[in-house]
């Protein structure tokens, strides 16, 4: 993911502080970014030299000064420019595979414990994705079409979850079932 372009995607529902993006960024599902916290801020001020956003002062009485991010047209066609490129293939670097790849070395018990503690956080992560799409804590809804495509965004995370479900639950159904011959 691009940071700087996540930023002026953001920034073209509203004009936000580094602060409130860092927070969006940190709670989004898909908007992942591995990076530090200053790196947001570090992108902001390319972004501005660049001339693809502006910034305003706000000076408070009460707490620092802060300073409001807007796009400007440059920036919404450069972030257009990038939703037009070819998108990238899909990631599927999950660390369980890893994790998994090496459990033979368990016991019966341990791998059964390791699989079940899996699921559980799986369902832990659907209900918890269920929770943020009831919420809309950042979506975007200025048109119908908008709407549809955040919703379309949250169910392909849920059902990304769902179907990791359904594969750790035939997991542990192909290893209960042949138990016998699977025994060293």
């Amino acid at each position: 993911m691009s940071i700087k372009h996540a930023i002026l995607g953001i920034l073209s529902c509203n004009p936000l502080t580094g602060y409130d993006l860092k927070k969006i960024i940190r709670d989004s599902s898909f908007m992942y970014w591995s990076g530090n916290n200053n790196q947001i801020y570090k992108s902001l001020v390319e972004l501005l030299n660049e001339g693809f956003v502006t910034n305003e002062v706000q000076h408070q009485e009460s707490s620092p000064s802060k300073k409001i991010y807007t796009i400007t047209k440059e920036g919404l066609a450069e972030l257009k420019q990038w939703v037009l490129s070819t998108p990238e293939p899909p990631e599927f670097k999950k660390t369980f595979l890893v994790q998994l790849a090496w459990a033979d070395q368990l016991s019966t018990d341990e791998l059964n414990t390791l699989l079940s503690q899996y699921e559980y956080e799986v369902k832990m992560q659907i209900v918890m994705q269920q929770e943020i799409r009831r919420r809309g804590t950042f979506t975007s809804d200025r048109t119908p079409r908008e709407k549809l495509i955040w919703d379309m965004i949250y169910q392909n995370i849920i059902s990304a979850y769902e179907t990791e479900l359904a594969w750790v639950k035939q997991l542990q159904t192909n290893l209960l079932g042949s138990k016998k011959e699977l025994l060293p």
